[in-house]
């Protein structure tokens, strides 16, 4: 039997603290070989776009270089001719290697074929890549942001942000609210009502919590609040973890009516009274509607004095026909990553 060994005091601290630094080097020591494996690859997809152009290269001579370059490294997987094109189409789509090496090159190969894939302009590419490093995104959850059209429904809830918070926690708020929400994940018809979908957002609450976006946290549902010796109860009550404040969010199943603010700010006054701690931001209303009147919506909006969001939700799909043909899913990104990844076996 192995003999005991007293430990010093502190040797419970300290080894925490080693695994600590040798997961920090882990992490590290694989960020720099996907970095100087993207560069590669960018090179790579360089020179065969120079030799295209000025040799009229075609897709029997990638065939051969990817055969050549598997011989010659058997041990390396990516040099199937699916992946050289993507090199290729890579390079082609982001011309500036400086970019590649400080930012692109942060984000794994595979990110970058969603990017591809997915997306037909700079700008686009540019934006998502943006918010996947920001954000530490999968792939899949990248593939997913794409998919339900992030861009152009990221900070477009109607607010009175600017009016009600001081900068930048206007700016930051608004950043993260969104119009509209997407619910396709609950499975719901049109006709589901606030009870429903509230009992769904719960039972799909890590779904839930994607589509909010970063830094939501779930405090609870049916939040109960007792003023004056009445019970109410608040929907759905979150944290917001940078703009450290609670967030109440209301639903309601059918037409925004104004006088839904009227409740919203009953609830966030109670909040701040009862729940909210001296160090919190004030609290922040967000009310989910079936559908809304802009121009209603701006005037109920223009008289409260407490900070709050309207955004419309969606239960159903509802991305037009012709771009869900032209985008593919995130299952058929998934066979063709399998099928180039089974091309590169030796």
């Amino acid at each position: 039997m192995p003999e005991i060994v007293p430990l010093p005091p502190d040797y419970a601290a300290w080894l925490a603290d080693l695994k600590t630094r040798i997961h920090i080097a882990q992490q590290r020591a694989t960020l720099a070989v996907n970095r100087e494996l993207v560069l590669l690859y960018w090179q790579i997809g360089r020179d065969i776009l120079a030799r295209q152009e000025r040799e009229g290269w075609g897709a029997k001579v990638i065939e051969r270089l990817a055969q050549d370059l598997r011989n010659a490294f058997p041990g390396m997987k990516g040099f199937s001719p699916r992946n050289l094109k993507y090199m290729r189409s890579f390079a082609e789509a982001w011309p500036d290697e400086s970019f590649v090496q400080e930012v692109l090159a942060q984000l794994p190969w595979y990110h970058q074929l969603a990017l591809l894939d997915k997306l037909n302009t700079a700008d686009e590419r540019r934006w998502y890549a943006a918010k996947a490093i920001a954000h530490n995104w999968s792939r899949n959850v990248l593939a997913l942001r794409i998919d339900t059209r992030l861009r152009e429904r990221d900070g477009q809830a109607l607010t009175n942000f600017p009016a009600s918070l001081p900068k930048p926690q206007s700016d930051l708020a608004r950043e993260s609210l969104k119009d509209p929400y997407r619910f396709d994940f609950l499975g719901l018809g049109d006709e589901a009502q606030e009870r429903e979908i509230e009992n769904a957002l719960v039972r799909h609450v890590t779904e839930f919590l994607l589509e909010l976006g970063a830094g939501f946290a779930f405090v609870g549902r049916q939040v109960l609040l007792n003023v004056g010796g009445d019970e109410f109860f608040i929907d759905l009550l979150f944290y917001h973890l940078k703009l450290r404040c609670y967030v109440v969010i209301e639903l309601k199943a059918g037409k925004f009516q104004p006088e839904h603010l009227g409740q919203l700010g009953f609830y966030l006054t109670a909040v701040d009274r009862q729940v909210k701690r001296e160090d919190d931001n004030p609290s922040i209303g967000l009310l989910l509607c079936k559908s809304k009147n802009k121009v209603v919506a701006e005037y109920a909006l223009g008289g409260k004095t407490q900070p709050m969001g309207i955004a419309e939700y969606q239960l159903i799909e509802s991305l037009p026909a012709e771009l869900q043909t032209s985008l593919p899913s995130i299952e058929s990104i998934e066979q063709a990553l399998a099928e180039g990844a089974a091309a590169d076996e030796p």
